[in-house]
């Protein structure tokens, strides 16, 4: 009898070694998963987005939620920046500002931003320079809930939600051409199959070289039947212009196949009829 059960021995210890493991066995642990805070982060913010568009001022709130008045001291031309080349410009403020800026992921570097020195009767817009720049210089958070809105967060805790519209570049497919136009202080009549007693700018082009001098001789002024995108002519005055003149695909039957838009006043002169 000994003996069966010294034999029986290693049998059953063989048996409890090939034993299935049991359902009741704790599982294999799984791998962790990604931390909630790598999966919020968010998208870096595309930078030809950015020079896309005119970014036009909506709303800015300080980090109490209260609106910050003195970035709205001009209510029908609202605070716009542009990013182009490495270079914020702001437009709509008392003095043009712009300087160099940086984008890494959700954080965008202003570095002091350069203005004119133009001075500026309202108080309030003259105040309308330092309130800008106060608070977009600086290491800001950005952020792009969809591609027409931009948002910028400063370290005061400061909000400024931007609306965005698309530049002339990006309506027209192109960077367009440079040129240069005199305007003359007086509108005259000129003849529109759909336009009674249409009005006309009085219109010449300029030359300059690369150094800024004037080439040539200025040509008779003419009628111009295009507009001037960003440019509102008052009576009297001359201007030289400095605009962009682009290509316009498949214009319709009626228009024209160029466009014109402001890039800036060159010189103006008042001038009596």
């Amino acid at each position: 009898m000994k003996r069966i059960l010294l034999l029986a021995l290693p049998v059953a210890l063989m048996a409890a070694c090939n034993k299935p493991a049991s359902s009741d066995a704790p599982a294999a642990a799984s791998p962790p998963a990604a931390s909630t805070a790598a999966a919020a982060a968010p998208a870096p913010v595309d930078g030809k987005q950015l020079g896309a568009n005119h970014w036009v001022l909506d709303t800015a709130t300080d980090s109490a939620g209260k609106r910050i008045d003195a970035l709205f001291a001009r209510a029908d031309k609202p605070v716009t920046l542009d990013f182009a080349d490495g270079r914020l410009a702001v437009d709509n403020t008392c003095n043009r500002m712009g300087g160099g800026y940086t984008l890494a992921g959700d954080q965008l570097s202003v570095a002091r931003l350069a203005s004119t020195m133009m001075a500026c009767a309202d108080p309030a817009l003259m105040a309308l320079d330092q309130a800008v720049g106060s608070r977009l210089e600086g290491t800001l958070k950005i952020g792009q809930p969809d591609a027409s809105t931009l948002v910028l967060t400063n370290a005061a805790g400061d909000v400024l939600r931007f609306r965005g519209e698309p530049t002339a570049e990006t309506r027209y497919g192109g960077p367009g051409e440079t040129v240069f136009l005199e305007v003359d202080a007086h509108t005259q009549p000129c003849p529109h199959p759909l336009i009674r007693d249409k009005q006309c700018l009085q219109v010449r082009e300029v030359q300059y070289d690369d150094k800024g001098l004037e080439q040539g001789k200025r040509g008779a002024f003419a009628n111009f039947y295009d507009g001037i995108e960003g440019y509102s002519h008052q009576e009297g005055v001359r201007n030289v212009l400095r605009v962009k003149r682009y290509a316009v695909k498949n214009p319709p039957a009626d228009a024209s196949s160029q466009a014109y838009v402001l890039d800036m006043v060159v010189s103006s002169e008042t001038v009596k009829k």
